[in-house]
């Protein structure tokens, strides 16, 4: 129906930045169910009013993604707005339950917020982390250390390379940190994040290292991202991206994620030849996908 639309709904789309464009031509006086902070149209979507932000580009086709933000649509210089409005109609219902899963989503991260004091929980690698001042700073190096230990066992250091032993169901993890009691709330935050963030790229480079070889590829460059909504990137010339906050998730979601961007190396889009590529080292890559984009990973305010 419209040979020109391509509805751009993979995960790892980043929004884009909204220009100047043409107002919407009638401006509803009810207020929109769904709103874009940028937004500069409106649209109603059955009973649903949509406000949306919209912009044009060097593009080929309309695109649509639908973020943390809400819906943002892009479109070629010369189609027409008339076209656009079309196009959103023809996805309504698309666009109204990834709305919706959105908006649930935001409220299950509301809950999801870390209060940072002695005690504070997060989850990493799909269990529970409990984050204890350690004023004497009796274990590890560089500022924290993690321990685990079970009922029947003592509290031992382990590091991130024993994931299996992390996984083990029954253990308790506990990361402490060498502040005092007095520690503000901003400085136990910043400890923690150096953690995982040296935890994400010593866990990252492992996976990459065993993924490579299943897929057929030699990454080059590991950077670590810390974007909102973009889990991971990859560049022709080996450069891989992954954001460190996947430490949260469990370590199926995570090795999904790195083997969807050593899979870019081979085919740098996500048609079928894509997919079959990553099925080859994740065969259940849909399940673990499902995964990232429900599960709620906590806010770092």
């Amino acid at each position: 129906m419209f040979p020109l639309l391509r509805f751009t709904l993979d995960l790892f789309e980043s929004n884009q930045a909204v220009a100047p464009v043409d107002k919407a031509q009638v401006a509803p006086k009810k207020a929109a169910d769904f709103a874009h902070p940028q937004a500069n149209r409106e649209v109603l979507l059955g009973h649903t009013r949509v406000a949306y932000a919209f912009n044009r580009g060097q593009r080929r086709s309309i695109g649509f993604s639908v973020g943390p933000d809400g819906l943002a649509v892009r479109a070629p210089k010369w189609v027409t707005l008339r076209d656009v409005d079309a196009a959103l109609q023809a996805k309504a219902d698309w666009i109204l339950r990834k709305l919706q899963e959105s908006r649930e989503r935001h409220a299950r991260l509301a809950d999801q917020v870390i209060v940072w004091q002695d005690g504070a929980t997060l989850p990493f690698l799909g269990q529970t982390l409990t984050i204890r001042l350690d004023p004497e700073h009796r274990f590890g190096a560089g500022g924290a250390a993690l321990l685990a230990w079970s009922d029947a066992t003592e509290p031992t250091e382990v590091s991130i390379s024993k994931v299996a032993a992390l996984e083990a169901p029954g253990v308790t993890l506990e990361l402490r940190i060498s502040l005092p009691r007095t520690a503000t709330p901003q400085q136990m935050r910043d400890r923690v994040q150096a953690w995982l963030m040296r935890q994400a790229r010593e866990l990252f480079t492992q996976r990459l290292d065993h993924f490579g070889p299943l897929v057929g590829v030699q990454w080059k460059k590991l950077a670590l991202s810390n974007a909102g909504t973009r889990w991971g990137s990859a560049k022709n010339d080996g450069s891989i991206r992954l954001n460190w906050r996947l430490v949260h998730f469990r370590m199926s979601v995570l090795d999904y994620v790195v083997a969807h961007e050593l899979s870019h190396l081979r085919v740098m889009d996500h048609s079928p030849r894509f997919w079959d590529t990553v099925r080859t080292v994740v065969p259940d890559y849909a399940e673990q996908r499902a995964q990232l984009k429900s599960e709620a990973v906590p806010r770092w305010d």
